[in-house]
């Protein structure tokens, strides 16, 4: 696959994942006597996953997620020269979806972005729970970890194939499950960027956290799969 491809493979999927995965909180988590609540949201990010997964996981890898490329990276996984692309694709795919998201939002008579956000991610007065900046930065980190250490695994060519895109999405939907009180959950340096940029405010202002922390979490996850699982180098899989 060239580079073009790629970057538009990984653009489609990370427009797919903030839309999905935003949109689910923002337009129907809330919504009166039938909202889907956390429960819904958590599995709306791991299913945007999961059906971008089998989409383009065979052209672009479907990192959709800044974190993830440098992960996949530091685990020995993904050329660096090819890392600024990526990144690139997935940041613009991000504030893309954001962008469409509050074009669709804004057409409700109640909606308003001051009050409703975009399902951007923050810390104490932005904390859905009022989490301080310490308890996010640190399970932003774990979190991500833990998220990178599920795709090196089940993207190894000595794990089962075919199951890598269902355990990826089912561990991002826990990861949400885990952490939407805390931080709304990132984990991903691009879905927090697209909604950050169209709402402003705090959200704009806490940015680098949720670039900081993930990509922090990814790299001592490569490190740790190196170490502890080998890297099987002739894998080519499917990675989220």
């Amino acid at each position: 696959m060239t580079a073009i491809q790629k970057s538009l493979a990984e653009f489609i999927g990370t427009f797919w994942l903030v839309f999905g995965g935003c949109g689910s909180a923002v337009i129907a988590a809330a919504f009166p006597d039938v909202g889907i609540g956390l429960l819904g949201v958590s599995l709306a990010f791991g299913l945007t996953v999961v059906t971008m997964a089998y989409a383009i996981g065979h052209i672009s890898g479907c990192h959709l997620n800044p974190a993830v490329t440098i992960g996949l990276w530091a685990g020995g996984r993904f050329p660096a020269n090819e890392i600024p692309v990526y990144i690139i694709a997935q940041v613009v795919g991000a504030v893309a979806a954001a962008a469409v998201l509050y074009l669709i939002a804004s057409g409700a008579p109640s909606y308003d972005i001051a009050v409703n956000g975009l399902a951007t991610n923050g810390v104490g007065e932005k904390s859905p729970g009022g989490y301080a900046m310490g308890a996010g930065i640190a399970i932003e980190v774990l979190l991500t970890f833990f998220f990178l250490m599920i795709i090196l695994g089940a993207t190894d060519g000595r794990a089962p194939a075919g199951f890598a895109p269902l355990a990826i999405g089912l561990g991002l939907t826990l990861i949400h499950l885990i952490s939407i009180p805390v931080t709304n959950t990132s984990v991903n340096p691009a879905r927090s960027t697209g909604p950050a940029l169209i709402e402003g405010g705090i959200a704009l202002s806490q940015l680098w956290i949720f670039w900081i922390a993930p990509i922090v979490g990814a790299v001592l996850a490569g490190i740790a799969y190196k170490i502890i699982g080998g890297d099987d180098k002739n894998n080519a899989g499917t990675e989220s």
